[in-house]
Protein backbone atom coordinates (compact mmCIF):
# COMPACT_ATOMS: atom_id res chain seq x y z
CA UNK A 1 0.00 0.00 0.00
CA UNK A 2 2.75 2.43 0.93
CA UNK A 3 4.46 1.66 -2.36
CA UNK A 4 1.31 2.76 -4.16
CA UNK A 5 1.10 6.00 -2.18
CA UNK A 6 4.73 6.93 -2.69
CA UNK A 7 4.61 6.17 -6.40
CA UNK A 8 1.39 8.18 -6.77
CA UNK A 9 2.94 11.17 -5.03
CA UNK A 10 6.41 11.05 -6.49
CA UNK A 11 5.24 10.22 -9.99
CA UNK A 12 2.89 13.20 -10.18
CA UNK A 13 4.74 15.92 -8.31
CA UNK A 14 7.54 18.24 -9.32
CA UNK A 15 9.18 16.99 -12.51
CA UNK A 16 10.57 19.43 -15.01
CA UNK A 17 8.94 17.26 -17.67
CA UNK A 18 5.68 18.31 -16.02
CA UNK A 19 5.64 21.31 -18.35
CA UNK A 20 4.07 19.02 -20.95
CA UNK A 21 1.25 18.40 -18.46
CA UNK A 22 1.07 22.12 -17.73
CA UNK A 23 -0.36 22.54 -21.22
CA UNK A 24 -3.47 20.78 -20.00
CA UNK A 25 -4.08 23.28 -17.25
CA UNK A 26 -3.21 26.14 -19.61
CA UNK A 27 -5.82 24.92 -22.08
CA UNK A 28 -8.40 24.73 -19.32
CA UNK A 29 -7.55 28.24 -18.13
CA UNK A 30 -7.79 29.55 -21.69
CA UNK A 31 -11.23 27.96 -22.00
CA UNK A 32 -12.35 29.54 -18.73
CA UNK A 33 -11.02 32.92 -19.82
CA UNK A 34 -13.07 32.74 -23.03
CA UNK A 35 -16.28 31.62 -21.31
CA UNK A 36 -16.18 33.37 -17.94
CA UNK A 37 -19.26 35.58 -17.54
CA UNK A 38 -17.57 38.04 -15.20
CA UNK A 39 -14.72 38.66 -17.63
CA UNK A 40 -17.13 39.06 -20.55
CA UNK A 41 -19.08 41.64 -18.57
CA UNK A 42 -15.91 43.47 -17.59
CA UNK A 43 -14.80 43.57 -21.23
CA UNK A 44 -18.08 45.27 -22.15
CA UNK A 45 -17.60 47.73 -19.30
CA UNK A 46 -14.07 48.55 -20.48
CA UNK A 47 -15.28 49.09 -24.02
CA UNK A 48 -18.11 51.40 -22.88
CA UNK A 49 -15.72 53.44 -20.72
CA UNK A 50 -13.25 53.83 -23.57
CA UNK A 51 -15.99 55.04 -25.93
CA UNK A 52 -17.28 57.44 -23.30
CA UNK A 53 -13.79 58.82 -22.71
CA UNK A 54 -13.30 59.40 -26.43
CA UNK A 55 -16.69 61.11 -26.69
CA UNK A 56 -15.63 63.59 -24.01
CA UNK A 57 -13.00 64.91 -26.42
CA UNK A 58 -15.51 65.78 -29.15
CA UNK A 59 -16.22 69.34 -30.27
CA UNK A 60 -19.38 70.99 -28.86
CA UNK A 61 -22.39 70.96 -31.18
CA UNK A 62 -22.72 73.93 -33.58
CA UNK A 63 -25.24 76.55 -32.49
CA UNK A 64 -27.82 78.23 -34.70
CA UNK A 65 -29.75 81.18 -33.26
CA UNK A 66 -32.08 83.72 -34.84
CA UNK A 67 -34.21 86.79 -34.13
CA UNK A 68 -37.36 87.98 -35.90
CA UNK A 69 -38.74 91.20 -34.35
CA UNK A 70 -42.00 92.32 -36.03
CA UNK A 71 -43.47 94.09 -33.00
CA UNK A 72 -42.74 97.52 -31.61
CA UNK A 73 -42.87 101.16 -32.74
CA UNK A 74 -40.58 101.24 -35.75
CA UNK A 75 -40.60 102.81 -39.21
CA UNK A 76 -37.83 100.84 -40.82
CA UNK A 77 -39.59 97.47 -41.11
CA UNK A 78 -39.21 94.14 -39.39
CA UNK A 79 -35.81 93.22 -38.00
CA UNK A 80 -34.27 89.79 -38.78
CA UNK A 81 -31.07 88.28 -37.47
CA UNK A 82 -29.56 84.77 -37.37
CA UNK A 83 -26.18 83.42 -36.38
CA UNK A 84 -24.41 80.10 -36.91
CA UNK A 85 -21.42 79.50 -34.64
CA UNK A 86 -19.00 76.79 -33.55
CA UNK A 87 -17.18 76.99 -30.22
CA UNK A 88 -14.23 74.89 -29.12
CA UNK A 89 -11.59 74.75 -26.47
CA UNK A 90 -8.08 75.90 -27.17
CA UNK A 91 -6.55 73.37 -29.66
CA UNK A 92 -3.86 72.17 -27.24
CA UNK A 93 -6.60 71.06 -24.83
CA UNK A 94 -7.78 68.37 -27.25
CA UNK A 95 -4.26 67.00 -27.62
CA UNK A 96 -3.80 66.94 -23.84
CA UNK A 97 -7.19 65.30 -23.31
CA UNK A 98 -6.35 62.71 -25.97
CA UNK A 99 -3.23 61.74 -24.03
CA UNK A 100 -5.26 61.65 -20.83
CA UNK A 101 -7.83 59.37 -22.50
CA UNK A 102 -5.01 57.11 -23.66
CA UNK A 103 -3.68 56.85 -20.12
CA UNK A 104 -7.20 56.09 -18.86
CA UNK A 105 -7.44 53.32 -21.46
CA UNK A 106 -4.24 51.90 -19.99
CA UNK A 107 -5.87 52.10 -16.56
CA UNK A 108 -8.86 50.14 -17.82
CA UNK A 109 -6.62 47.58 -19.52
CA UNK A 110 -4.64 47.11 -16.29
CA UNK A 111 -7.85 46.82 -14.27
CA UNK A 112 -9.15 44.16 -16.67
CA UNK A 113 -5.83 42.29 -16.51
CA UNK A 114 -6.08 42.38 -12.72
CA UNK A 115 -9.62 41.02 -12.81
CA UNK A 116 -8.55 38.35 -15.32
CA UNK A 117 -5.68 37.30 -13.06
CA UNK A 118 -8.06 37.08 -10.10
CA UNK A 119 -10.48 34.81 -12.01
CA UNK A 120 -7.74 32.59 -13.49
CA UNK A 121 -5.93 32.24 -10.15
CA UNK A 122 -9.20 31.14 -8.56
CA UNK A 123 -9.69 28.65 -11.41
CA UNK A 124 -6.12 27.36 -11.13
CA UNK A 125 -6.40 26.89 -7.37
CA UNK A 126 -9.65 25.02 -7.91
CA UNK A 127 -7.96 22.76 -10.47
CA UNK A 128 -5.10 22.10 -8.06
CA UNK A 129 -7.58 21.26 -5.29
CA UNK A 130 -9.39 18.95 -7.69
CA UNK A 131 -6.19 17.15 -8.67
CA UNK A 132 -5.34 16.75 -4.97
CA UNK A 133 -8.76 15.23 -4.24
CA UNK A 134 -8.51 12.87 -7.21
CA UNK A 135 -5.16 11.69 -5.91
CA UNK A 136 -6.59 11.27 -2.40
CA UNK A 137 -9.55 9.35 -3.79
CA UNK A 138 -7.24 6.82 -5.47
CA UNK A 139 -5.32 6.34 -2.21
CA UNK A 140 -8.41 6.12 -0.01
CA UNK A 141 -10.10 3.71 -2.43
CA UNK A 142 -7.10 1.39 -2.06
CA UNK A 143 -7.28 1.80 1.71
CA UNK A 144 -10.99 0.96 1.65
CA UNK A 145 -10.25 -2.22 -0.26
CA UNK A 146 -7.56 -3.15 2.25
CA UNK A 147 -9.91 -2.43 5.19
CA UNK A 148 -12.51 -4.71 3.64
CA UNK A 149 -9.92 -7.50 3.37
CA UNK A 150 -9.03 -7.08 7.04
CA UNK A 151 -12.70 -7.08 8.04
CA UNK A 152 -13.38 -10.22 6.00
CA UNK A 153 -10.45 -11.99 7.65
CA UNK A 154 -11.59 -11.03 11.15
CA UNK A 155 -15.13 -12.10 10.29
CA UNK A 156 -13.77 -15.56 9.47
CA UNK A 157 -11.77 -15.61 12.71
CA UNK A 158 -14.86 -14.51 14.63
CA UNK A 159 -16.93 -17.23 13.01
CA UNK A 160 -14.22 -19.69 14.06
CA UNK A 161 -14.39 -18.21 17.59
CA UNK A 162 -10.72 -17.18 17.43
CA UNK A 163 -11.39 -13.48 18.09
CA UNK A 164 -14.02 -11.62 20.09
CA UNK A 165 -16.84 -9.34 19.06
CA UNK A 166 -14.84 -6.24 20.01
CA UNK A 167 -12.18 -6.93 17.38
CA UNK A 168 -14.88 -7.62 14.80
CA UNK A 169 -16.66 -4.34 15.59
CA UNK A 170 -13.41 -2.37 15.44
CA UNK A 171 -12.54 -3.84 12.04
CA UNK A 172 -16.03 -3.07 10.75
CA UNK A 173 -15.85 0.52 12.03
CA UNK A 174 -12.46 0.99 10.34
CA UNK A 175 -13.95 -0.26 7.05
CA UNK A 176 -17.01 1.98 7.40
CA UNK A 177 -14.80 4.98 8.12
CA UNK A 178 -12.83 4.36 4.95
CA UNK A 179 -16.07 4.12 2.97
CA UNK A 180 -17.18 7.45 4.40
CA UNK A 181 -13.86 9.09 3.54
CA UNK A 182 -14.17 8.01 -0.10
CA UNK A 183 -17.79 9.19 -0.28
CA UNK A 184 -16.83 12.53 1.29
CA UNK A 185 -14.03 13.01 -1.23
CA UNK A 186 -16.40 12.22 -4.10
CA UNK A 187 -18.81 14.86 -2.76
CA UNK A 188 -16.01 17.45 -2.53
CA UNK A 189 -14.94 16.62 -6.10
CA UNK A 190 -18.48 17.31 -7.34
CA UNK A 191 -18.50 20.64 -5.49
CA UNK A 192 -15.24 21.68 -7.16
CA UNK A 193 -16.52 20.57 -10.59
CA UNK A 194 -19.59 22.74 -9.99
CA UNK A 195 -17.36 25.71 -9.13
CA UNK A 196 -15.36 25.14 -12.31
CA UNK A 197 -18.57 25.00 -14.31
CA UNK A 198 -19.60 28.38 -12.89
CA UNK A 199 -16.19 29.86 -13.67
CA UNK A 200 -16.51 28.45 -17.20
CA UNK A 201 -19.69 30.41 -17.86
CA UNK A 202 -22.02 27.52 -17.04
CA UNK A 203 -20.24 25.11 -19.40
CA UNK A 204 -19.03 21.74 -18.12
CA UNK A 205 -15.25 21.44 -17.99
CA UNK A 206 -14.05 18.44 -19.98
CA UNK A 207 -10.65 16.82 -19.85
CA UNK A 208 -9.68 17.82 -16.30
CA UNK A 209 -6.25 16.25 -15.66
CA UNK A 210 -6.08 13.62 -12.93
CA UNK A 211 -2.70 14.97 -11.85
CA UNK A 212 -1.00 18.32 -12.23
CA UNK A 213 2.80 18.52 -12.15
CA UNK A 214 4.56 21.79 -11.50
CA UNK A 215 8.30 22.56 -11.72
CA UNK A 216 10.07 22.41 -8.40
CA UNK A 217 11.93 25.73 -8.73
CA UNK A 218 10.38 29.17 -9.05
CA UNK A 219 13.61 31.18 -9.28
CA UNK A 220 15.33 33.42 -6.76
CA UNK A 221 13.32 35.95 -4.81
CA UNK A 222 15.09 38.86 -6.54
CA UNK A 223 14.61 37.61 -10.10
CA UNK A 224 10.99 36.67 -9.44
CA UNK A 225 10.23 40.09 -7.96
CA UNK A 226 11.78 41.88 -10.93
CA UNK A 227 9.61 39.77 -13.21
CA UNK A 228 6.53 40.69 -11.18
CA UNK A 229 7.39 44.40 -11.39
CA UNK A 230 7.12 44.26 -15.18
CA UNK A 231 4.22 41.81 -15.52
CA UNK A 232 2.00 41.87 -12.44
CA UNK A 233 -1.35 43.51 -13.36
CA UNK A 234 -1.84 45.08 -9.94
CA UNK A 235 1.53 46.82 -10.12
CA UNK A 236 0.81 47.84 -13.71
CA UNK A 237 -2.52 49.29 -12.58
CA UNK A 238 -0.75 51.39 -9.95
CA UNK A 239 1.64 52.74 -12.60
CA UNK A 240 -1.28 53.44 -14.95
CA UNK A 241 -3.11 55.36 -12.22
CA UNK A 242 -0.01 57.45 -11.60
CA UNK A 243 0.46 58.14 -15.31
CA UNK A 244 -3.20 59.14 -15.72
CA UNK A 245 -3.00 61.56 -12.80
CA UNK A 246 0.07 63.20 -14.37
CA UNK A 247 -1.75 63.61 -17.68
CA UNK A 248 -4.65 65.14 -15.76
CA UNK A 249 -2.30 67.82 -14.44
CA UNK A 250 -1.19 68.64 -17.98
CA UNK A 251 -4.80 68.75 -19.17
CA UNK A 252 -5.89 71.16 -16.42
CA UNK A 253 -2.98 73.45 -17.22
CA UNK A 254 -4.06 73.56 -20.87
CA UNK A 255 -7.67 74.25 -19.89
CA UNK A 256 -6.56 77.53 -18.37
CA UNK A 257 -6.26 78.82 -21.95
CA UNK A 258 -9.39 80.58 -23.34
CA UNK A 259 -12.11 78.84 -25.35
CA UNK A 260 -12.66 80.10 -28.89
CA UNK A 261 -15.80 80.55 -31.03
CA UNK A 262 -16.22 81.31 -34.75
CA UNK A 263 -19.34 81.75 -36.82
CA UNK A 264 -21.44 83.55 -39.40
CA UNK A 265 -23.89 86.40 -38.59
CA UNK A 266 -26.69 87.94 -40.69
CA UNK A 267 -28.77 91.05 -39.86
CA UNK A 268 -31.49 92.49 -42.09
CA UNK A 269 -34.13 95.26 -41.90
CA UNK A 270 -36.30 96.97 -44.58
CA UNK A 271 -34.43 95.59 -47.56
CA UNK A 272 -31.03 96.34 -46.07
CA UNK A 273 -28.85 93.64 -44.59
CA UNK A 274 -25.49 93.08 -43.08
CA UNK A 275 -23.60 89.78 -42.88
CA UNK A 276 -20.15 88.67 -41.86
CA UNK A 277 -18.05 86.58 -39.55
CA UNK A 278 -18.41 86.18 -35.82
CA UNK A 279 -15.62 85.46 -33.38
CA UNK A 280 -15.16 85.38 -29.62
CA UNK A 281 -13.03 84.11 -26.77
CA UNK A 282 -13.84 83.20 -23.18
CA UNK A 283 -12.02 84.65 -20.23
CA UNK A 284 -11.28 81.70 -17.89
CA UNK A 285 -11.35 83.54 -14.60
CA UNK A 286 -13.46 81.13 -12.56
CA UNK A 287 -13.86 77.75 -14.31
CA UNK A 288 -10.26 76.64 -13.81
CA UNK A 289 -9.78 77.98 -10.30
CA UNK A 290 -7.95 75.45 -8.05
CA UNK A 291 -8.32 72.65 -10.64
CA UNK A 292 -4.60 72.58 -11.44
CA UNK A 293 -3.75 72.48 -7.73
CA UNK A 294 -6.27 69.67 -7.20
CA UNK A 295 -4.79 67.66 -10.07
CA UNK A 296 -1.25 68.18 -8.75
CA UNK A 297 -2.33 67.08 -5.26
CA UNK A 298 -3.93 63.95 -6.71
CA UNK A 299 -0.74 63.18 -8.64
CA UNK A 300 1.31 63.45 -5.45
CA UNK A 301 -1.17 61.13 -3.73
CA UNK A 302 -0.91 58.57 -6.54
CA UNK A 303 2.89 58.63 -6.36
CA UNK A 304 2.78 58.05 -2.61
CA UNK A 305 0.11 55.36 -2.96
CA UNK A 306 2.15 53.51 -5.60
CA UNK A 307 5.22 53.52 -3.37
CA UNK A 308 3.34 52.31 -0.27
CA UNK A 309 1.30 49.68 -2.15
CA UNK A 310 4.43 48.35 -3.88
CA UNK A 311 6.20 48.03 -0.53
CA UNK A 312 3.25 46.15 0.97
CA UNK A 313 3.04 43.86 -2.05
CA UNK A 314 6.75 43.11 -1.80
CA UNK A 315 6.43 42.26 1.89
CA UNK A 316 3.51 39.94 1.14
CA UNK A 317 5.39 38.39 -1.78
CA UNK A 318 8.51 37.79 0.32
CA UNK A 319 6.43 36.19 3.08
CA UNK A 320 4.82 33.82 0.56
CA UNK A 321 8.23 33.02 -0.96
CA UNK A 322 9.73 32.24 2.46
CA UNK A 323 6.79 29.98 3.33
CA UNK A 324 7.23 28.19 0.02
CA UNK A 325 10.97 27.64 0.56
CA UNK A 326 10.45 26.38 4.11
CA UNK A 327 7.70 23.99 3.09
CA UNK A 328 9.72 22.77 0.11
CA UNK A 329 12.61 21.89 2.41
CA UNK A 330 10.30 19.97 4.76
CA UNK A 331 8.60 18.26 1.85
CA UNK A 332 11.92 17.07 0.45
CA UNK A 333 12.78 15.62 3.85
CA UNK A 334 9.45 13.79 3.96
CA UNK A 335 9.90 12.55 0.41
CA UNK A 336 13.39 11.22 1.11
CA UNK A 337 12.25 9.39 4.23
CA UNK A 338 8.98 8.04 2.87
CA UNK A 339 10.56 7.02 -0.41
CA UNK A 340 12.73 4.47 1.38
CA UNK A 341 9.86 2.90 3.31
CA UNK A 342 7.31 0.28 2.47
CA UNK A 343 5.72 0.36 5.89
CA UNK A 344 2.03 -0.06 5.11
CA UNK A 345 2.59 -3.04 2.82
CA UNK A 346 4.94 -4.68 5.33
CA UNK A 347 2.45 -4.10 8.14
CA UNK A 348 -0.35 -5.61 6.10
CA UNK A 349 1.74 -8.71 5.33
CA UNK A 350 2.75 -9.03 8.98
CA UNK A 351 -0.87 -8.79 10.04
CA UNK A 352 -2.02 -11.35 7.49
CA UNK A 353 0.70 -13.71 8.80
CA UNK A 354 -0.59 -13.26 12.34
CA UNK A 355 2.44 -11.37 13.67
CA UNK A 356 0.24 -8.46 14.84
CA UNK A 357 -3.11 -8.34 16.55
CA UNK A 358 -5.73 -6.16 14.90
CA UNK A 359 -5.24 -3.30 17.38
CA UNK A 360 -1.45 -3.43 17.08
CA UNK A 361 -1.76 -3.42 13.29
CA UNK A 362 -4.31 -0.60 13.30
CA UNK A 363 -2.27 1.69 15.59
CA UNK A 364 0.91 1.20 13.55
CA UNK A 365 -1.02 1.64 10.30
CA UNK A 366 -2.50 4.98 11.39
CA UNK A 367 0.97 6.35 12.12
CA UNK A 368 2.24 5.68 8.61
CA UNK A 369 -0.99 6.76 6.96
CA UNK A 370 -0.90 10.05 8.82
CA UNK A 371 2.65 10.59 7.57
CA UNK A 372 1.59 9.82 3.99
CA UNK A 373 -1.42 12.14 4.29
CA UNK A 374 0.80 14.87 5.68
CA UNK A 375 3.13 14.53 2.73
CA UNK A 376 0.24 14.73 0.27
CA UNK A 377 -1.17 17.78 2.05
CA UNK A 378 2.23 19.47 1.88
CA UNK A 379 2.33 18.78 -1.84
CA UNK A 380 -1.01 20.53 -2.30
CA UNK A 381 0.05 23.52 -0.19
CA UNK A 382 3.29 23.78 -2.17
CA UNK A 383 1.35 23.90 -5.43
CA UNK A 384 -1.04 26.55 -4.10
CA UNK A 385 1.85 28.68 -2.81
CA UNK A 386 3.60 28.33 -6.13
CA UNK A 387 0.43 29.38 -7.96
CA UNK A 388 0.32 32.49 -5.76
CA UNK A 389 3.98 33.30 -6.43
CA UNK A 390 3.60 32.86 -10.19
CA UNK A 391 0.16 34.38 -10.63
CA UNK A 392 1.65 37.21 -12.72
CA UNK A 393 2.40 34.60 -15.40
CA UNK A 394 -1.27 33.77 -15.88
Amino acid sequence: MNKYIVSAICGCLFFVSGFSQDKNIEELLNEIEQNNTELKGYQSFVESQQLENRSNNNLPDPQLSGFYLPFGDNTTGDYTEYQLSQSFEFPTVYAARGKWNKSKSQQLAAAYANKRQEVLLKAKNTLLELAFLQKRKAIETERKTQSKQVFDQIQKLFDAEQVGILDLNKAKIAWIQEQFVVEQIESEIQILLSKLKTLNGGNVIDGVPSGIALPIKVGTVESLWQEKLTKDPLLQELKANESASLQKVKLEKNKVLPNVAFGYNYQGVSGSNYSGFYGGVSIPLWSSKNKVKAAEANYEFQQSHTEVATSLLYAEFQETYNRYELMLTKYNEYQTTMGNLNSEQLLFKAYMLGEYSFMEYYVELQFYRNASDKMLQMEKELQLLQAQLLKHQL
